[in-house]
């Protein structure tokens, strides 16, 4: 580690099979979210369950983007209510699906990255953390998940009396995030993580083979780190507030289908792979 608690480099191969599984937001109160998710995205009920100080809904969208909301529950302290009371409404953490939880916890261990709250309460579902102050202002979180066993997941088509009618669904294309520079971007995102990478318009994007949505990252050393926002696409007219959405406290931006083509990940893709072998 740096002296400034920061991760170095290490130097690894990519892991397999990591999807970018959702974004997540902390809110006070999951059910005055509904209007916006449902009622102006067009997410539809996708998920729910209990977690530990907390229960959480989610939604998907237009080719399997899938958004989470989490609510605290339990006595004040935990650290939910705490991130609210820091913060407010906002975008927690990301989460990425891995196929050997203990290998993903060694690779960032290499890299010099802690990794905190090893839980496996569920059977079906082992999780840690990567803290924000070393994962470039965002709390991003590794699950390793087995659907023979119980996950703590109910999958739904509907979460009852609350359900808002959806109208047509975004597609959401990821989170744009800032990082103090190119090269930690890519050794959390790509080396780390496993994200292919190309670059666009000022932005690092990271692609997952089996995952719908993606990370773009704009380093900039002067700037603080972490979100930015959220990127939709739609094909129908979509009238999105210019800064943070109240409910969630974060932006929702339309942007391009996307910008990159495939011919440039696959180069990035290549370049990746004779730099790491």
């Amino acid at each position: 580690m740096s002296s400034s608690g920061r991760p170095t480099t290490a130097a690894s191969v990519a892991i397999p099979g990591v999807v970018f599984d959702h974004i997540a937001f902390g809110v006070p109160s999951i059910d005055a979210t509904p209007a916006f998710i449902a009622g102006r995205l067009g997410g539809r009920p996708y998920a729910r369950g209990p977690g530990i100080g907390f229960v959480w809904k989610q939604w998907r969208f237009a080719e399997g983007g899938v958004l989470e909301v989490l609510e605290p529950s339990g006595p004040p302290g935990g650290f939910l209510h705490r991130f609210l009371d820091r913060r407010g409404p906002g975008i927690h953490h990301v989460t990425f699906k891995v196929p050997d939880i203990r290998a993903a916890m060694e690779r960032a261990q290499a890299r010099r990255y802690d990794v905190v709250g090893y839980d496996d309460s569920f059977p079906g579902w082992k999780e840690c953390f990567l803290h924000p102050k070393q994962a470039q202002g965002i709390v991003v979180q590794l699950a390793e998940s087995d659907p023979a066993f119980d996950d703590g997941a109910e999958i739904v088509t509907s979460f009852g009396p609350g359900d808002v009618d959806p109208g047509p669904a975004v597609k959401v294309i990821g989170l744009r995030v800032t990082a103090r520079s190119a090269r930690a971007a890519r050794l959390q995102w790509g080396e780390l993580l496993g994200g292919s990478c190309a670059e666009a318009n000022g932005a690092l994007h990271f692609h997952w083979p089996d995952s719908p949505m993606r990370i773009a990252v704009v380093p900039d050393p002067e700037r603080e780190e972490g979100p930015l926002c959220v990127e939709v696409t739609s094909d129908h007219p979509l009238d999105l507030l210019p800064g943070p959405e109240p409910l969630l406290g974060a932006e929702f931006r339309v942007v391009s289908d996307d910008s990159l083509d495939r011919s440039s990940r696959r180069r990035e893709g290549r370049r990746r792979g004779r730099n790491t072998a």
